[in-house]
C-alpha cells in the first residue's frame, strides 16, 4: 500500500526538482526530445545532453534495483514499440515539444500554449487508448 503513494509522490518530486535544479543551474527548460533532439545536432554543447539522456535509463534501472519493484513488460510486439516511438517523434515535431518541456516545465511557468499542448497531449493519449483497447 505504501509503495502505491509514495513512489509516484516521490518521483514527481524528484521532476519538478531536477526540471528545477536543471533551469538554476543550466539556464535549459527540461524537454528531453529537444535535449535528445540537441546531443544528435549540436555538437559543441553534447556532453550535457548525452549525459542526461543516459541518465534516464540508468535512473530507472537504479530505482528497480534498489528498491525491487518489478520491472514493467510490454505485452506489444516491437514494431509496435518502433511504430508508437515514431508516431510519438512526429508529435513532437508538430506540437513543437515533448510533454516534459510543456507539461512539467511549461505549465510550471504558466504558459497557456503549454497548457494546451499539454491538454491535447493527454486528450490523444486518451482516444489513442480507447481506440486500440475497446475498437481494435
Amino acid at each position: 500500500m505504501f509503495e502505491t503513494y509514495a513512489y509516484p509522490i516521490a518521483g514527481g518530486l524528484l521532476i519538478g526538482i531536477s526540471a528545477t535544479l536543471m533551469m538554476l543551474l543550466n539556464g535549459r527548460i527540461v524537454g528531453v526530445s529537444g535535449i535528445f533532439w540537441g546531443a544528435i545536432t549540436e555538437y559543441r554543447d553534447s556532453f550535457w545532453r548525452i549525459a542526461f539522456i543516459l541518465g534516464l535509463p540508468l535512473g530507472a534501472y537504479l530505482f528497480h534495483l534498489f528498491s525491487g519493484a518489478a520491472i514493467p513488460v510490454s505485452d506489444g510486439s516491437t514494431m509496435q514499440s518502433i511504430l508508437g516511438g515514431l508516431l510519438v517523434g512526429l508529435g513532437v515535431k508538430l506540437g513543437s515539444g515533448c510533454t516534459s518541456g510543456h507539461g512539467v516545465c511549461g505549465i510550471g511557468r504558466l504558459s497557456v500554449r503549454s497548457l494546451v499542448a499539454t491538454v491535447i497531449f493527454m486528450l490523444a493519449g486518451v482516444a489513442a487508448v480507447t481506440i486500440v483497447r475497446h475498437l481494435l
